[in-house]
């Protein structure tokens, strides 16, 4: 039987090509709150990190109502090293709205989750956004999004795709383009037409996949999950399938979603997405069933974690200074709390309690997690990011990204120039028909690490890059890492404009007069290949003895302020990032100038 009252869709694309912008206009069209419009953009963008960053961190649920049907919605993470997020939510809806931006087109994101909708067999709804834009080159997009169906082995149900246009932060859609969009109908024609409502057969015992997890102070663990088979009342006793082990549990609670919240029921019927409470140790990708005649669906499959950092207590001198957080075991109780909930990161916890690795998906996703952990009251260190390699054939694999870059035409030869340095592989050049040229690159993701500074430096900010897995292909050599050395301060103090104007012609300063810095802290760039040891806290020696020149000044150039994401693609191997609530500081591991000689590192003493 089919739930005819009742759609799930999911939505999916490459970074900023519109989706939660969409989702918005059609909760707007749909009239869900009364005051929606002093809710602002990006209604399901709640998290400051995604407000901040203007990307989807973690996927939403919402539903609204159009006709008499009720469509589930879900918004997925366009960034693939968010794709934990996107494998497990998909396996809750029928079908999918691709958005490509009209002047961009399919991007390596775009890849990355149409293949996972094609192969859990969903229906694609294709949709061109950013129709007004004056770059548009609709027809074009249209041809290389149907190129790429091929290139990922769509079946041929899958190719005869629908095509909409809109202009999602308009909130309009045509199906003609000489046909002037009014407002959102007839993408949500299409969707009640094109998306296949839930079946279920009645007869089917209670059968739910778990594909996401979250927490409420006064219900405790929530999860949440699609139910193909079956029906759940409040008070039923269920049977969990969680891995290998079986145990039985009882609903205490039965959500819906509702718009934007969830909403209290006493059922839940077959093809419903939904929530429910009681079962404190339900987790992602578990079985709910019924106990007399228990169904075992298939396990969640999440590709594995491609990069590994170190996390460490902080024992720098300012250890302890800023953070409300400070030991191993607050440190190890958070990552504990993130595996709960995020099946795309793995812990090694080592022999030593006061380290461990963390393993993601990519740079950006540990980058957030540290971000986030920070922002609650932590304060730890990190090790520079490392590529997690396989052993295949005797031969050694490490994971490759595809990597796309739109670059001004008169840079193109320096950044074709740093990516053979990376051991990057040209696939493809397209000539943008303007000022810019697009270049499509294989190339190992270590080649990455500490690229994206380069490539804007190199473009003076005009580039734009993006990247997403690919998997694992040999070993491709050694790769240059960062080529200058760095100044590393031999005093614990104050910073004084005195020395910073003495130091300031060697290199690249990270610190304003005044700041705090210690002994084995990283306080700037030189200009040379190799270290070089400075003392920022001089001070300038006073004397009753007057000087021609005592009024004249020296101009201070601004220290560079980097980012979380910047300073993890910066640092070394024998450096640290010092995290805490309120700073980010580079340091050496090893803190003491005379112990850095003996370790054979290369670095010279500029004297006091």
């Amino acid at each position: 039987m089919h739930r005819n009252d009742l759609r799930n869709i999911g939505i999916i694309a490459h970074v900023d090509h519109g989706k939660t912008t969409l989702v918005d206009a059609m909760m707007r069209q749909c009239k869900l709150f009364r005051n929606i419009d002093q809710m602002g953009d990006c209604i399901l963008d709640s998290g400051d990190l995604e407000r901040e960053r203007g990307i989807t961190i973690i996927s939403k649920n919402m539903s609204l109502v159009w006709k008499g049907v009720k469509i589930n919605i879900v918004d997925t993470p366009g960034h693939s090293d968010f794709g934990g997020e996107v494998e497990r939510v998909l396996r809750m809806v029928d079908g999918v709205l691709l958005l490509v931006d009209a002047s961009e087109g399919p991007m390596p994101q775009t890849r990355f989750v149409l293949k996972k909708a094609l192969e859990l067999n969903l229906r694609p709804i294709v949709v061109i956004n950013k129709i007004d834009r004056s770059d548009a080159r609709i027809q074009e997009v249209i041809n290389e999004t149907f190129d790429l169906f091929v290139e990922l082995d769509a079946t041929e149900e899958q190719l005869d795709f629908p095509v909409v246009y809109a202009s999602g932060r308009d909130g309009k859609a045509t199906m003609d383009l000489n046909d002037p969009p009014q407002d959102l109908t007839p993408l949500f024609q299409l969707m009640l037409k094109k998306v296949p409502a839930p079946e279920y057969d009645p007869g089917s015992p209670l059968s739910v996949l778990v594909t996401n997890i979250t927490h409420d102070d006064y219900i405790g663990r929530i999860g949440i999950g699609r139910m193909f088979g079956g029906q759940l009342k409040t008070g039923d006793k269920v049977k969990v399938f969680s891995g290998d082990d079986e145990y039985m549990g009882q609903i205490l609670k039965l959500f819906i979603f509702e718009a934007l919240e969830r909403k209290e029921v006493p059922s839940v019927e077959a093809g419903e997405i939904f929530a429910f409470a009681g079962i404190p140790a339900i987790t992602i990708g578990d079985s709910v069933t019924d106990p007399e005649r228990p169904v075992k669906l298939n396990m969640l499959t999440i590709e594995p974690p491609t990069v590994s950092m170190m996390f460490m207590v902080n024992d720098s001198p300012f250890g302890g200074m800023e953070g409300k957080f400070v030991t191993s075991n607050k440190l190890r109780e958070r990552i504990e709390k993130e595996l709960r909930t995020n099946v795309s990161i793995a812990v090694d916890w080592g022999d030593l309690p006061d380290r461990f690795t963390v393993a993601g998906r990519g740079e950006l996703q540990l980058a957030i997690l540290i971000e986030q952990i920070r922002r609650e009251g932590y304060e730890f260190q990190v090790s520079m990011p490392q590529v997690i390699t396989e052993k295949k054939g005797g031969k050694v694999l490490e994971p490759y990204e595809t990597l796309v870059l739109d670059v001004p035409k008169e840079y193109q030869g320096v950044v074709i120039n740093m990516l053979g340095e990376r051991r990057g592989t040209m696939e493809k050049m397209l000539d943008l028909k303007g000022a810019y040229v697009r270049l499509s690159y294989t190339i190992p993701l270590r080649g990455l690490f500490g690229f994206r500074s380069e490539f804007l430096s190199s473009t003076k900010g005009n580039g734009v890059m993006t990247h997403t897995y690919l998997g694992y292909l040999e070993w491709a050599g050694k790769i240059g890492g960062r080529r200058n050395g760095v100044l590393v301060s031999d005093h614990t103090g104050a910073v004084s404009a005195y020395a910073i104007a003495h130091i300031q012609d060697r290199g690249k300063l990270f610190v304003a007069p005044a700041e705090k810095v210690y002994a084995g802290q990283i306080v700037g760039e030189t200009m040379r290949d190799h270290d070089l040891k400075v003392n920022p806290t001089k001070e300038k020696h006073l004397s009753n003895m007057r000087s021609s020149t005592s009024e004249i000044s020296t101009k201070i150039d601004p220290p560079i302020q980097f980012a979380l994401d910047q300073f993890l693609d910066y640092i070394n191997e024998d450096e640290l990032l010092e995290v805490t609530p309120k700073s980010l500081r580079i340091r050496k591991r090893l803190l003491d100038f005379k112990e850095r000689k003996r370790s054979g590192r290369e670095e010279d003493d500029y004297g006091d």
